[in-house]
């Protein structure tokens, strides 16, 4: 017995155990990342985050995993706090952001960054696309500016603000929302689309009334107001007064936004207004990677497409909607506008 032990001891002495290294996760997320396996590029690269927080490499190559899903903030956020950490030789992140800035919509905040990048990046890696973005950024006119005539010091508070924001609304906790969105609009007055994602929360939160009344205040100093009036069409669709709904939803059928999330806003109301082919024409010509990550564009886009004879496409479209948002489950199917 001794001596059986005494080799199984040495025979263990011989097995040299393997710890897996920064690089083995780094390594294992780019595959997954190149097979478009990106829940798991985003396992593997946290986890080469984890174990060496010193290399600015993994989280900028996180960065853009989110950014090919479409979490712009989430993407933002990692590039910014690289930014923070290792100075700014890390010209590339420059570029990064502001390409995800254009993505959101925030065009004065992407031109900014796009010319920090083209300044100071010499002969850098992304700089023909840098001066592609910079020249499609200088070609928009003023007034697709609007909503983004502004600029913060503290952006990255504002960014914060917007995911939380956009969590509580996602998920429907209306005062979470309200009182996210009430912070939000004292510190950041003239970001407008707090305004009107409040009023949404408000709506909802059970104060119909005084969501309503907000709007028409606001669509009386722009009548042009693409959210006021997708905001109004939605808050009497729900109240049952097609007739007053319809007055606005006329007004979305001239609009074509050029921000991905406004032409979603409008998709989803025409939808819900039961112009299913307008809607479908709408979400069509979506980018995908800006809209996947919210509710009803599964919703309404299968609504649309069931109502339009395309009851298969409805139903993978719904299915795949439950799978990100279990909760989407408990509605009603496609074969139903309510």
């Amino acid at each position: 017995m001794t001596t059986s032990n005494s080799s199984a001891v040495k025979e263990n002495k011989n097995v040299i155990p393997f710890m897996p290294t920064a690089n083995f996760y780094f390594s294992h997320g780019i595959q997954a990342f190149q097979k478009r396996r990106f829940k798991a590029a985003v396992k593997w690269l946290n986890k080469a985050i984890e174990a060496d927080p010193d290399e600015p490499l993994y989280p900028c190559q996180l960065s853009v995993i989110y950014t090919e899903v479409g979490s712009y903030h989430a993407a933002n956020q990692l590039l910014t706090e690289v930014l923070a950490k290792f100075g700014k030789e890390y010209v590339d992140c420059y570029y990064l952001m502001a390409n995800n800035y254009a993505h959101l919509g925030l065009l004065n905040d992407a031109k900014k960054y796009v010319e920090t990048y083209l300044e100071q990046s010499g002969d850098g890696e992304f700089d023909e696309a840098a001066k592609q973005l910079l020249e499609m950024l200088d070609s928009l006119d003023d007034e697709s500016l609007e909503d983004d005539d502004w600029a913060f010091e503290d952006e990255d508070d504002l960014l914060v603000y917007q995911e939380t924001a956009f969590y509580h609304l996602e998920h429907e906790h209306w005062d979470q929302a309200l009182s996210v969105l009430e912070e939000m609009m004292q510190h950041f007055p003239e970001f407008l689309l707090a305004k009107h994602k409040y009023a949404y929360a408000l709506f909802h939160s059970g104060d119909k009334h005084g969501a309503i009344e907000l709007e028409k205040q606001w669509l009386k100093k722009n009548h042009t107001n693409i959210h006021s009036h997708v905001n109004l069409a939605g808050f009497y669709l729900e109240q049952g007064f097609p007739e007053k709904a319809e007055i606005h939803v006329n007004v979305l059928f001239n609009v074509f936004p050029m921000h991905e999330q406004q032409k979603l806003a409008v998709a989803e109301t025409l939808s819900r207004a039961g112009h299913y082919e307008e809607a479908v024409e709408r979400f069509r010509i979506l980018d995908q990677k800006q809209v996947i990550q919210r509710r009803v564009y599964y919703k309404w886009y299968s609504i649309a497409l069931y109502h339009t004879g395309n009851p298969s496409k409805a139903l993978q479209l719904w299915e795949k909607g439950c799978h990100s948002f279990p909760k989407l489950g408990e509605e009603d199917g496609p074969w139903s506008d309510k």
